[in-house]
């Protein structure tokens, strides 16, 4: 079952299909100081394995517990050591701190920003329309418009989200984050013409291919698998794209536990020589001591696989 690239009715300038890793923010210390050394080893990870793009300053980033500098900082170093095209997130949900987010990504990143993201904040598709507007509006960025309302508070109904980005047309993507993920991509995929991407760690991400999902935008301590997935995928269909999760899905649900998800993903990157220290800042919760022996066996399970594949990096 072959699989095209680019998502049937999909626009031209839509956000490129693949896999956008969502950065973590590496923190060093008993100060917790941005550790700007392993956010550059991660990001060249990134790329070395074929990411499509990025996404920093997310949630997984951290970014609304970091700031005005310190956000300037990790985008400035991430420009620096990479060429891949950037989604920056928008922390807040009001429009004027939100565009004041967007122009100073702009002033860092420049034309490597493909768009900045930004949180549906209101369940009404017209207070949406008028927010993501006035942002376009003021600095002309393209928008991935989000739906996470773990996150945001908002609980925003598909229909809405389609008439939303069908009214703006500088909306690129949308980023599906309200369980039950699959079916609101087979809604988004079916009413609107850009990409639609999953996250939630990739634990969804076989059923959101098949829904229509363009892939997926999120974090992973083994970001190599859902790179190998989506790729699969797009060659080979679903059997393909199974037999590249498969061997990961115990480590992404571990790390997808409620209320230490964040913890336990910094501590598997720590594991994996990624960053340096795990740390994460409150309100998030710190690793649980009692989940290593999982953890261990979750991550030699995923070193094994990861050895096992021959399959030679490429670009999404």
């Amino acid at each position: 079952m072959q699989q095209s690239s680019v998502p049937r009715n999909t626009r031209q300038d839509s956000l490129q299909p693949g896999v956008w890793g969502v950065v973590a923010t590496p923190f060093q210390g008993s100060t917790l100081d941005v550790d700007l050394d392993s956010l550059s080893e991660l990001v060249e990870h990134y790329e070395a394995i074929g990411a499509t793009g990025l996404t920093v300053l997310g949630v997984f980033g951290e970014a609304a517990a970091l700031t005005a500098e310190e956000r300037r900082q990790v985008l400035e170093t991430v420009v620096e050591c990479t060429a891949l095209p950037l989604v920056v997130g928008v922390t807040a949900l009001a429009t004027r701190p939100a565009i004041e987010e967007v122009r100073a990504a702009l002033e860092v990143a420049g034309e490597r920003l493909a768009a900045v993201m930004v949180q549906a904040n209101s369940a009404k598709p017209e207070t949406v329309i008028a927010h993501l507007d006035a942002i376009h509006r003021a600095t002309g960025a393209k928008v991935v418009l989000q739906d996470y309302p773990l996150a945001s508070g908002v609980s925003i109904p598909t229909p809405a989200l389609i008439r939303v980005v069908t009214s703006c047309d500088f909306v690129i993507a949308v980023k599906a984050e309200a369980p039950p993920t699959s079916v609101a991509i087979a809604e988004l995929s079916a009413g609107v013409e850009v990409s639609v991407f999953g996250g939630l760690g990739g634990q969804g991400l076989l059923d959101e291919l098949m829904a229509g999902a363009a892939g997926a935008m999120t974090g992973f301590s083994y970001p190599e698998a859902l790179i190998a997935c989506v790729r699969a995928w797009q060659e080979g269909g679903y059997e393909a794209a199974q037999r590249e999760l498969l061997p990961y899905l115990p480590l992404i649900n571990f790390e997808q536990q409620a209320k230490v998800a964040l913890a336990i993903r910094k501590e598997c990157l720590r594991e994996r020589g990624l960053i340096k220290d795990p740390g994460v800042r409150a309100p998030a919760a710190g690793f649980p001591e009692a989940l290593r022996r999982s953890m261990a066996t979750h991550l030699r399970e995923a070193a094994a696989a990861l050895e096992n594949d021959t399959t030679p990096v490429r670009s999404l």
